[in-house]
């Protein structure tokens, strides 16, 4: 426990000097915004979710994507949230932070592969939450500067370094929210299916 807290407190110290250390302007890729994501694609149409103000305030985040998404017999939430710049007070926040302050209970906490046709295998955070009668299983992911990562504490060192390396700290938090009405394996398996096909279409939306 003290190895991992002096981990956590050396990363957070070198996250802080790589971002002040940033005197010019980012280097940003140009993104195409997120509103222009499809709302329709391979037999899923779906409907934009008003986030409260406070939350978007909160969150710091630039731009950003909620959708519920349905085909029949199936219905999911898709969130992505992409920050230009991750300095001091803007940076992504974790699901596993947000989730219990929201009052969801997490059930289990691990990470998974996924197979992408034409694409590399990613590796994703499986979490699953239940507040009440309501379980959900969660898949999400840190995406941006031509990488895909599960662990926080992975996504904050390449923040840093990068910050360093390239004058870039842009990223986004992708996430995908299917509600458990059967199983959890069931779920999960939603999940990840549609994983499958929103990866290859977030390339425009979150520059490399």
């Amino acid at each position: 426990m003290k190895t991992a807290f002096l981990f956590t407190a050396a990363l957070l110290l070198a996250t802080f000097f790589s971002l002040g250390a940033l005197q010019h302007a980012e280097e940003v890729p140009p993104a195409v915004p997120l509103s222009q994501f499809p709302s329709q694609f391979a037999g899923w149409t779906s409907s934009d979710l008003a986030l409260d103000p406070s939350v978007l305030a909160m969150a710091g985040v630039h731009d950003y994507l909620n959708r519920r998404f349905t085909e029949p017999g199936q219905v999911l939430e898709l969130y992505v949230g992409y920050y230009p710049t991750q300095r001091t007070g803007d940076t992504i926040h974790s699901p596993k932070n947000c989730l219990p302050g929201g009052g969801w209970v997490p059930l289990q906490a691990r990470e998974q592969t996924i197979a992408i046709p034409g694409h590399a295998p990613i590796r994703v955070n499986d979490y699953a939450v239940a507040k009440g009668t309501d379980q959900a299983v969660v898949l999400y992911w840190y995406q941006g500067r031509g990488r895909v990562i599960a662990s926080e504490y992975a996504a904050k060192w390449w923040m840093a370094a990068d910050a360093l390396e390239r004058h870039r700290t842009d990223g986004a938090l992708v996430r995908i929210w299917v509600p458990v009405h059967q199983s959890l394996a069931s779920a999960d398996e939603q999940a990840a299916a549609f994983a499958r096909l929103v990866y290859p279409r977030l390339a425009a939306y979150i520059p490399n």
